[in-house]
């Protein structure tokens, strides 16, 4: 169960401070100020940060439901990354300051060391919004055991690139790179990041894939072609069912990850393929939708002034982050296999 306050807080702030024109200006490099703002005073960016470390204390499901809610508006800022990087401190015990943050590194094979003297060593690619975030939560090892570190950003050497959505995605080298705050985090690897990420990124594309539906739905309405709405031919009605049953499906697979995360922590197998599963489905939805979507638009849909390209350029520049359909198939294929004959119908059937 979500707090609909919170939920309901997010959809208000996004629909008042969020539009088209905000999106293009920020892939443009302006810093979109006065939403991220109003997230932070209204909490949403700790949101998965507890009371006695700064945060706002909520449920994980809270966190995951005002990520649905960002992706349904194409948010042009880091909170995803924020929310990650505030769970992975709380982890180490370590307060979460002010500000966007990130996390580092965005891949299970990333390395990160930490030296007895505080200061890092190692590089990380594609770590999303690290130029605009003034602290880097990284899952470093010290030892060989996991720590979290939080770095500040300043004088971090930064080379600079962008997503298919154009947004920041950085390779960040933390050579020589002092931390603020480091703690043993038990149990936490990259590959928990990336678990937690994928769930996270599924939340992200489930809400543009309703928002995209929605969209299309609007559009078959509006668009008048042949003397009728588009939408009053049996083809184009079948494409956008289809289009509603796919976002069923990436919206329900989402929430199952979210679920497990939620009840059985970032760890274990059976949230493992909770993930698996669901980024999976929703990436395979992404391209499906995403093709139907502009499909019913035509040519109007992927001009700069429609903001559908909005929401499926995240949709393919997120289906490829923190693991793709590939990637996880892969991943799950090694745990059914693992399982043996005798366990793949409970395999199966475990979350029914």
């Amino acid at each position: 169960m979500t707090d609909s306050i919170i939920t309901d807080t997010a959809t208000r702030i996004f629909a008042d401070l969020c539009e088209p024109a905000t999106i293009n200006a920020a892939e443009e490099g302006t810093w979109p100020e006065a939403l991220w703002t109003a997230l932070e005073e209204n909490g949403l960016s700790l949101t998965w940060v507890p009371d006695d470390l700064g945060g706002a204390g909520a449920e994980m499901l809270d966190g995951f439901a005002v990520l649905r809610v960002a992706g349904r508006a194409a948010a042009p800022v880091p909170l995803a990354e924020t929310l990650i990087a505030g769970w992975l401190l709380a982890q180490a015990g370590i307060e979460s300051p002010a500000g966007a943050m990130t996390v580092a590194p965005v891949y299970s094979d990333g390395t990160i060391e930490l030296g007895a003297d505080g200061r890092l060593r190692g590089r990380a690619r594609d770590v999303p919004f690290a130029r605009n975030a003034e602290h880097i939560a990284v899952v470093a090892k010290q030892a060989g055991a996991p720590v979290v570190a939080l770095v500040p950003a300043a004088g971090l050497n930064i080379r600079q690139d962008k997503s298919l959505a154009g947004e920041p995605r950085d390779t960040v080298s933390f050579d020589g790179a002092a931390a603020i705050a480091s703690k043993p985090a038990p149990g936490l690897d990259p590959a928990a990041v990336v678990r937690l990420g994928a769930a996270v990124r599924t939340q992200q594309m489930a809400g543009a894939l309703e928002h995209i539906l929605e969209q299309s739905v609007q559009w078959a309405l509006d668009r008048v072609q042949f003397g009728r709405p588009i939408g009053k031919f049996q083809a184009v009605q079948h494409n956008l069912a289809q289009l509603a049953g796919e976002v069923a499906a990436a919206g329900a697979a989402a929430d199952a990850a979210a679920e497990a995360i939620a009840e059985r922590g970032i760890n274990g197998n059976a949230v493992d393929s909770d993930v698996a599963v669901a980024k999976i489905r929703v990436g395979e939805a992404a391209g499906t939708g995403a093709a139907i979507a502009h499909q019913a638009h035509g040519a109007m849909g992927f001009t700069y002034e429609h903001s559908l390209h909005q929401a499926t350029r995240r949709l393919w520049a997120w289906r490829e982050e923190f693991g793709n359909e590939k990637a996880w198939a892969r991943r799950l294929g090694r745990m059914v296999a693992a399982q043996g004959a005798d366990r793949l119908w409970p395999f199966i059937t475990q979350g029914s």
